[in-house]
């Protein structure tokens, strides 16, 4: 009969700390939503990532020198073609390879030495690269490898200029990756041939 009461005093405390306590946490888990898929989880980067004003600025002035000295109107290394064949739940693996593609073959390379803010810019690249990490596609590889080769081929053929080029477009770069990784892909975007 004492543990009843016991028990029956300290109930009150115990649904009072169950409700103040778990249930705020419960609420606000990172739990996958029922039917969300947790391999595109992976695909998602935070807005802040891209709302910090600093490292905008220095992304779009380096674009804005770089763009000046490119000669090359007619070729475009990022943009909609990117996408050709590619479902739109694809599109962040697309734009993280893309990121690496041109942190690796273009940032990394001896345009460190030419243009300010370029280390800057590259660590601020990687870093979304290493949050996209686990970031894999699904379905069909075939025609994203194709994009990026299309990309790299064109790049390789412009020469220097090319990454000339692929420094004015960080702009672009910048604002595909962010709505392709922040943004929630629409279920039947674009479909993928096979």
């Amino acid at each position: 009969m004492a543990y009843l009461q016991t028990l029956s005093k300290s109930f009150p405390g115990w649904v009072f700390f169950c409700c103040c306590c778990c249930l705020p946490l419960l609420l606000t888990s990172s739990l996958p939503l029922k039917g969300a898929s947790t391999a595109h989880d992976a695909c998602r980067l935070r807005k802040i990532n891209f709302q910090q004003l600093y490292i905008r600025n220095r992304t779009y002035t380096l674009a804005k020198m770089a763009s000046a000295l490119d000669k090359d109107t007619d070729n475009r290394l990022i943009g909609q073609h990117l996408y050709v064949n590619i479902k739109e739940n694809n599109r962040c693996y697309l734009m993280k390879r893309v990121v690496e593609i041109v942190v690796k073959d273009v940032l990394l390379t001896e345009v460190k030495n030419q243009y300010p803010y370029v280390e800057e810019v590259a660590q601020f690249l990687a870093s979304l690269t290493s949050e996209l990490s686990k970031c894999e596609f699904s379905g069909n590889r075939k025609h994203i490898e194709k994009n990026l080769e299309q990309m790299k081929n064109k790049m390789e053929q412009l020469g220097q200029n090319g990454k000339t080029k692929a420094i004015g477009e960080l702009d672009l770069l910048f604002d595909y990756t962010e709505n392709a990784c922040t943004d929630i892909p629409k279920k039947g975007g674009n479909k993928e041939k096979n």
